[in-house]
């Protein structure tokens, strides 16, 4: 069993097993509703002022009559709009979400899209209402539903007294369960797993609590194993430039070892690597304090790293996968690393550390010099919210990807079409290092002189540290896209747990 600490966790989704009595609609009046569900959310096409709804098994024909004069003379037309429906066939509440003109030949990922947004509008409007228990309609996309339904619910208010929390609501498919809809759980719980982790208050969420978290989630799951090192092991590795930045915290480093074996033996593992700075002060080089609260969540990384393992896992992929996570904090006392300061990682190449702040790049680096030099993966890819630069880019619509390969650009672009979360290519160029290896004292700095293309040059440094046994590489920053400034959807204010399904679809299309 996996333990989910979020309020609102698909642990709430029940009604697995419908009935599967086929009715006869000449005898029925109501919505066929064997599980019992007080509320229903629907989907409907709106072409030309004409309302139809998506699916309509299971809803008898005077129900359907009903339900679209109601919403004929509600101005129900635009793609989104909601109305809820009272005492309709026999259900307390029904929500009716739009979903726009009925599209032709619609894509795979069109559907899931449609479906995933309109079942978590419906779930918000169902549950300001104080519904508890909701059957959705699975007719668009089965898997879409289930997402939206499971990311739509994610609330963090564990931490607040009981009465202030968000109510508990039960959602199942409003129709027979699949496989794609039990998928479409796992994608979001995988999500809301990451959103978790990187909303959890930064003093209950050192180094050391991360790690015996993700131990206790992952350890259990089949193929998969958790090992956690200290930072006597990270010595030995002569991790040097990830020990640097966790000198000025009195929290012990950790870094995070996790197998995931679902192919062959003899199969290439593919890599993932994961930034985790559970609080970022800055370091010497301290931060504004305006929005430093935000920095709990920059091992964002590090996050969506464990909860893409954790939906691999569940959908048993067959693939081989090697996953670090160098966790530390970054705090500025009398140990702590100062500007000017040189360091010499795990390759041997030595860094001057000009900015305690670009700590990222740092622990990064002897990371991913050790999962390519020992683990020779098949592909490799790490995520971090690194720059503020990728921020200015790209704002919170893409994640910034830069990459040596153009199949691995093609298939990351793909999956992240595919789930909706999606990713936008980077120059990846050497002319972004020309000032970072102008050290008077060492072989690079771990900072260029000016803010122009400042996530370009981080991902030209981590290059520096990828070795050659790696066959493509990808630096993904998703710095922009770490927190939803805003509920709208299935995106919920707060951090986001982004990009956890892409990478969960890129390692799926990689089988």
């Amino acid at each position: 069993m996996v333990r989910m600490l979020f309020a609102g966790s698909p642990n709430l989704f029940v009604a697995r097993h419908c009935v599967r009595t086929q009715l006869n609609r000449a005898y029925v009046r109501h919505f066929s509703n064997p599980q019992k569900y007080d509320g229903l959310v629907l989907g409907a096409y709106t072409d030309h002022s004409k309302v139809t709804l998506a699916g309509t098994r299971g809803v008898s024909d005077a129900t359907q009559s009903s339900l679209l004069q109601q919403l004929e003379v509600s101005n129900f037309k635009k793609a989104g709009d909601v109305r809820v429906l009272y005492n309709l066939g026999g259900v307390q509440q029904v929500a009716v979400v739009s979903l726009g003109e009925q599209p032709k030949s619609p894509s795979e990922a069109v559907q899931l899209e449609a479906a995933r947004r309109a079942t978590s509008l419906g779930i918000h409007a169902l549950k300001k209402q104080g519904v508890k228990n909701v059957g959705v309609d699975v007719s668009v996309s089965p898997q879409g539903a289930a997402e939206g339904a499971v990311l739509a619910q994610f609330s963090f208010d564990k931490l607040k007294n009981a009465k202030d929390r968000s109510p508990e609501i039960q959602v199942g498919p409003f129709g027979e369960a699949s496989t794609e809809w039990e998928h479409g759980e796992i994608y979001g719980t995988s999500q809301n797993l990451a959103r978790m982790l990187m909303t959890t208050p930064g003093n209950l969420m050192t180094p050391k609590l991360f790690s015996e978290e993700v131990a206790y989630l992952l350890a259990g799951l089949e193929n998969t194993e958790v090992i956690v090192r200290d930072e006597e092991w990270a010595a030995r590795q002569k991790m040097n430039a990830f020990m640097a930045v966790a000198k000025g915290s009195k929290e012990p480093l950790r870094f995070l070892e996790i197998h995931y074996r679902g192919a062959d033996e003899g199969k290439k593992p593919h890599g993932l690597v994961g930034k985790g700075v559970t609080f970022d002060s800055g370091g010497i080089s301290i931060k504004p304090s305006n929005n430093m609260a935000l920095m709990k969540g920059d091992m964002g990384g590090a996050a969506t790293v464990v909860g893409a393992l954790y939906g691999i896992s569940k959908l048993a992929l067959p693939v081989n996968v090697v996953a670090c996570v160098p966790l530390c904090e970054n705090m500025p006392d009398g140990g702590a690393t100062k500007p000017g300061d040189v360091v010499r990682g795990m390759n041997g190449k030595s860094i001057e550390v000009v900015d305690t702040d670009a700590e990222g790049r740092l622990i990064l680096a002897d990371a991913l010099y050790y999962l390519s030099s020992k683990f020779e993966p098949k592909s490799l890819i790490d995520l971090a919210t690194l720059t503020g630069a990728m921020d200015v880019a790209l704002g919170n619509v893409f994640a910034g990807v830069f990459t040596n390969s153009d199949v691995m650009w093609q298939q990351l672009e793909s999956a992240g079409k595919q789930v909706s979360d999606p990713f936008w290519r980077m120059p990846l160029h050497d002319g972004y290092l020309k000032e970072m290896k102008e050290s008077q004292v060492a072989d690079l700095n771990n900072l260029g002189k000016g803010r122009s293309g400042g996530a370009c040059s981080a991902a030209a440094f981590l290059k520096e540290f990828v070795a050659e046994q790696a066959e493509a590489w990808a630096h993904i920053d998703i710095a922009g896209v770490m927190d939803s400034q805003g509920t709208d959807g299935y995106h919920i204010k707060g951090m986001s747990g982004r990009p956890t399904r892409s990478l969960i679809e890129y390692l799926k299309q990689a089988v």
